[in-house]
């Protein structure tokens, strides 16, 4: 099974690092859920089920279905050590550089370049019989809409992902018939309580 990535701290500063904050979500992605297969392969205990026999390999039957699950102690093991804290963490950096996103930002580099352009346009005479072009202007996002843009893609991707993960968890393990958020919700309260 593959190793988590650590949340990274949280700053604005990771958050405008479009490339730092999209490897994390990656490699967080790629650890628990891209992967989930394996890592529920990984949980169970190879020749437990039955004793080899060399007679077994002659034929290929599909098994029946209550031999296809998994332990219900190794599911929520897997659940609550590992899937619901990588998903939480995820959940914790979108959560913050959505704030960001919506946050003034006073130390954009790139705020009196905006400024000046934007003077620059409002100066022009345009006349778009002469020029059809003229009238064009178009100015740059300030990094807090592109940051925004960026995380309303990423949530996207989030749920999608998380909605095939859990798919796959009720193929092989019992999801109790919640849906993933409620899942979710339900760890966070569980850990939430337990905490001092």
């Amino acid at each position: 099974m593959s190793t988590v990535p650590h949340q990274p701290g949280l700053t604005p500063r990771f958050c405008f690092n479009q490339t730092a904050l999209r490897d994390f979500l990656r490699l967080s992605r790629s650890a628990t859920d891209d992967s989930i297969a394996q890592n529920l392969n990984n949980l169970v205990a190879p020749g437990t089920s039955t004793v080899f026999s060399p007679a077994s390999t002659s034929s290929r039957l599909p098994r029946p279905d209550a031999q296809r699950g998994i332990e219900s102690a190794a599911c929520s093991a897997f659940k609550d050590r590992v899937l619901f804290p990588a998903w939480q963490s995820r959940s914790d950096v979108l959560s913050y550089c959505a704030s960001v996103a919506t946050s003034e930002d006073p130390s954009d580099p790139n705020l009196i370049v905006r400024q000046q352009e934007d003077a620059r346009a409002r100066k022009r005479v345009v006349n778009e019989r002469l020029d059809p072009y003229s009238g064009r202007y178009f100015p740059r996002e300030a990094r807090t809409e592109v940051l925004a843009a960026l995380l309303r893609n990423e949530n996207m991707v989030e749920n999608i992902v998380r909605a095939r993960t859990w798919r796959v968890i009720g193929e092989r393990c019992d999801n109790g018939g919640h849906e993933w958020e409620d899942a979710l919700d339900s760890w966070n309260r569980h850990m939430n309580g337990n905490r001092p």
